[in-house]
């Protein structure tokens, strides 16, 4: 069964070893001249296919090495090196089921996520029965069983007591995660040696596992520019070949010399060692929980020579714990808190969740609204109780009120939320924003790396800005921005190319404008990780750091490669050159480059990256809505 699998799937390496065992019996046995019709037929007509696709790739503007190949093979039979003819066959067929096993070991973390994506799911019903329902049909509310060593099938809240979760291939963490009932379960990861409960909150394709298993096959169907060097190679290292080959010939006065020459230089290593090298790094970006959308997107991480950054959430860990709430004459601190949070419910912004969660944390019971509408990163505005609330900055809160609106003594670390209620100020909600502790070490990383200019882009007051800038290390700071301001600020951004890091549907425009954006994935927003070019899994920025490191070695894995293989291939060729390679010889030895070459590019899967593992000590500062 395997050899049949093997001859449909490669007809053309199976026929060759055939023909070649055909032609050595034959020879072997005294029949020369069978042996010798049996492979120049059928070297002669792959030759010619080779030579009609070859012609077709041509008049699409796509210039290749395959001319080399063709011929290697004419010479050869035309000289009656019949063996070598088959042989030159064997090699350039088994190329492709060489390349296919290696780009299926490169792929190995982002075919395993494929594979694992479930098909079905175990759905409860109110009297307590069990059934298998499709992925689709699941609904959030829906009470799921998740079985011993089962994936979970869509994001939701886990309602047993405890169940412990292996995410290594979502976040790259190896060690399994232990969850308590009410807290969140991510779907893709796998369930520990216990039945687990689970209350479904998205549907399946709005879970994470979803849009990560989307991420992955776009990421697998990608050509990088540096694949393309490959091409670009062709038409110089066909002519240089063809060149040596005519010096032998006309030095030596023997037709042979020609096909001794041409017979080790074939391209394979050319054609495979690129591809190889960058879908192994995708693969290494997986395992480190970063997916990358493509080899292009490793090829200009492997340059970034600017890095900017959105603050909140990004930069700091974007939920910020109430400190104080300072209402205004006419106010009394537990109405504006109730406001304030009932409006914030509203909005898609970090800081609002925060607010939200700490007036629940203390027992406010938050009130329907009507007509919310969201300024962008400016604020919300909602009729809570037959009131119109405003919440946000303060120029935007002014606006409302018409008037000037003084800021409140701050200590280091806080921020201010304001508010205003049917046109009056009404107070503010004073919150503390803490830096991720490893943001200084990934931006210190990151220079290290080539990244040397640094940009924070947010909508923060100067002060705030330059605060938290200060303590991680950034150089160019630009505070009070709107969306479109950080969107021209990129795009005019020196030097290029300019890696964007952020979150949430506000940084949608700001990712796309850059020459990388890297959405931090675990609570952005879809638009944000649709927009990007990376998407980090888990909740931590030094992955982005990671995935520069592992872009750069990616690169220079490729790079060497095709040159080893360029490099051993003229030193061959300056061996046939003097006569001591015999066709036959030439066209093994040529067979081992190849294998050189391709071992040399899977190495993008290994090393590469470290963890960051030195974080900057966690200190406050002041911030606003950005």
């Amino acid at each position: 069964m395997g050899i049949l699998r093997l001859a449909r799937r490669y007809p053309i390496v199976i026929a060759a070893l055939l023909v070649l065992v055909a032609a050595l019996a034959l020879a072997g046995l005294g029949q020369q001249e069978a042996a010798l019709i049996t492979a120049s037929a059928f070297a002669a007509a792959v030759g010619a296919w080779t030579l009609f696709e070859m012609v077709r790739e041509i008049l699409r503007g796509h210039f290749g090495l395959d001319i080399l190949a063709v011929t290697a093979i004419a010479a050869t039979l035309l000289v009656g090196e019949y063996i070598a003819a088959v042989i030159i066959v064997l090699m350039l067929s088994g190329g492709e089921a060489l390349e296919d096993y290696a780009a299926g070991r490169a792929k190995r973390e982002l075919t395993a996520l494929l594979d694992r994506a479930p098909r079905l799911a175990h759905r409860q019903a109110a009297d307590g029965t069990v059934e298998d329902v499709a992925l689709e049909e699941v609904a959030p509310g829906d009470l799921l069983v998740v079985r011993p060593a089962e994936v979970v099938p869509v994001d939701g809240v886990l309602e047993s007591p405890a169940a412990s979760f292996d995410e290594s291939s979502l976040t790259g963490e190896s060690l399994p995660v232990d969850r308590m009932a009410g807290e969140d379960v991510l779907s893709g990861s796998v369930n520990g040696t216990g039945a687990a409960m689970l209350r479904a909150t998205a549907t399946a394709a709005d879970s994470q596992f979803s849009q990560i298993v989307a991420l992955v096959r776009e990421a697998a169907a990608s050509r990088a520019p540096v694949v393309r060097l490959a091409d670009r190679y062709a038409v110089p290292f066909t002519l240089f070949s063809l060149a040596l080959a005519g010096v032998g010939w006309w030095a030596s006065g023997d037709p042979r010399r020609f096909a001794e020459v041409l017979v080790v230089a074939t391209p394979c290593p050319l054609l495979i060692a690129a591809p190889v090298a960058f879908m192994g790094g995708m693969s290494r970006a997986a395992k480190h929980g970063v997916i990358v959308k493509g080899g292009a997107v490793l090829e200009l991480l492997s340059r970034v020579k600017t890095a900017a950054f959105d603050k909140t959430g990004t930069l700091t860990r974007g939920r910020p714990e109430l400190v104080a709430v300072r209402p205004e004459r006419g106010f009394d601190a537990e109405q504006l808190l109730t406001l304030t949070a009932s409006a914030e419910q509203y909005s898609t912004h970090a800081l609002a969740a925060s607010v939200v969660e700490a007036a629940v944390a203390q027992g406010v019971v938050l009130l329907p609204g009507g007509g919310a509408e969201e300024a962008a990163t400016n604020g919300v505005l909602a009729e809570i109780a037959g009131q119109r609330v405003l919440v946000g900055k303060r120029a935007f809160v002014a606006a409302e009120t018409g008037r000037q609106i003084a800021e409140p003594p701050l200590e280091p670390g806080e921020l201010a939320v304001y508010v205003a209620v049917d046109g009056a100020f009404a107070g503010v909600v004073v919150l503390r924003d803490l830096p991720r502790p490893e943001a200084r070490a990934t931006l210190a990383r990151l220079g290290a790396l080539g990244a040397r200019h640094t940009v924070m882009l947010t909508g923060d007051g100067a002060s705030t800005a330059h605060s938290i800038a200060s303590h991680l290390g950034v150089t160019d700071v630009r505070p009070e921005l709107l969306p479109l301001d950080k969107v021209e600020i990129v795009r005019a951004a020196q030097p290029r190319p300019v890696l964007m890091v952020g979150d949430g549907v506000n940084d949608a425009p700001v990712l796309a404008a850059a020459d990388v954006g890297i959405a931090m994935g675990a609570r952005g927003s879809t638009a944000a990780s649709e927009s990007a070019d990376a998407v980090v899994l888990v909740d931590d920025i030094s992955r982005a750091a990671d995935a520069v490191e592992i872009s750069q070695r990616t690169v220079r894995v490729a790079l060497q490669s095709i040159w080893l293989g360029i490099a051993l291939s003229v030193g061959l060729m300056a061996v046939a050159l003097t006569g001591l390679l015999p066709p036959v010889v030439g066209a093994l030895l040529q067979e081992a480059v190849d294998l050189a070459t391709i071992l040399n590019a899977l190495r993008a899967i290994r090393g590469g990256a470290q963890t960051a593992t030195a974080a900057a000590p966690a200190v406050g500062t002041a911030a606003v809505r950005g």
